[in-house]
């Protein structure tokens, strides 16, 4: 379709349209510049194009994880791991000193140190609160506390030590496996995991009460025994798949 301008005079003569300037020309006498706005137009830009919002540029950037600040080595998560490490010798002292007492101190300082165990990881998840050095810390502090509890109850005579064998080598062999493929990725904790870690904290507890149930104590470690034992198998399936999936 051909273009016509309207009969602006109303004599039935069409004005002729203005010539476009050739690129490079000057612009003729008396002209204004196009602009956009209030500013003159850059060489080759659209004057109907939109302006960029400044608003939606600015948010757009802070959703940008890359340019987010890496979180503090000192947070409320790290903070945690940490007084976990600090109540394993206390814990560790009052569960030898005996006596309803200090069996009483031993069970709240285990209790304190398995509450931590349960927080810190969700706070650094929910808060973006994660270092390298919750990364290492955290899987120390929790063997820690599991292995001395375990440890312990075997030397006092009230726990089997081949129970506390498999505990412990399955503990120590997850986090080799962690610290293997920690550069390739992250295996995140499966419900057998969290199901795993409930269960020791629940039998260790019953086990460090001055009250002893013995019928309720061995069928709660017998539970965290066939959980802690099918977890590492899974654990160890899933850190070898990782480590062939990066190659």
């Amino acid at each position: 379709m051909s273009w016509a301008a309207p009969d602006t005079d109303g004599d039935g003569t069409v004005p002729a349209r203005p010539p476009t300037p050739a690129a490079g020309a000057e612009p003729l006498a008396g002209s204004e510049p196009l602009t956009a706005g209030s500013e003159p137009l850059a060489a080759g830009r659209d004057p109907l194009a939109v302006p960029p919002d400044p608003a939606a540029a600015s948010q757009a950037r802070t959703a940008d994880p890359a340019r987010l600040a890496a979180p503090g080595l000192v947070n409320v998560a790290n903070a945690l791991t940490v007084a976990r490490l600090a109540l394993v010798p206390v814990f560790i002292w009052f569960l030898l000193a005996g006596g309803t007492a200090g069996r009483a101190i031993a069970f709240v300082a285990f209790a304190v140190a398995s509450a931590t165990d349960l927080l810190d990881g969700e706070l650094a998840r929910r808060r973006s609160l994660i270092t390298d050095f919750g990364k290492i810390a955290d899987p120390i502090a929790d063997k820690a506390l599991t292995g001395s509890a375990l440890i312990t109850l075997s030397y006092l005579g009230e726990l089997p030590w081949w129970i506390t064998a498999v505990i412990v080598i399955r503990e120590l062999g997850v986090t080799a496996l962690r610290f293997w493929v920690i550069r390739h990725g992250v295996i995140a904790a499966s419900r057998g995991g969290k199901l795993k870690t409930m269960l020791q904290i629940i039998a260790i507890s019953l086990y460090v009460l001055p009250w002893h149930i013995d019928v309720v104590r061995a069928v709660a470690m017998g539970a965290a025994l066939i959980v802690t034992v099918v977890t590492g198998a899974d654990y160890t399936v899933r850190a070898v798949r990782l480590r062939r999936a990066v190659r």
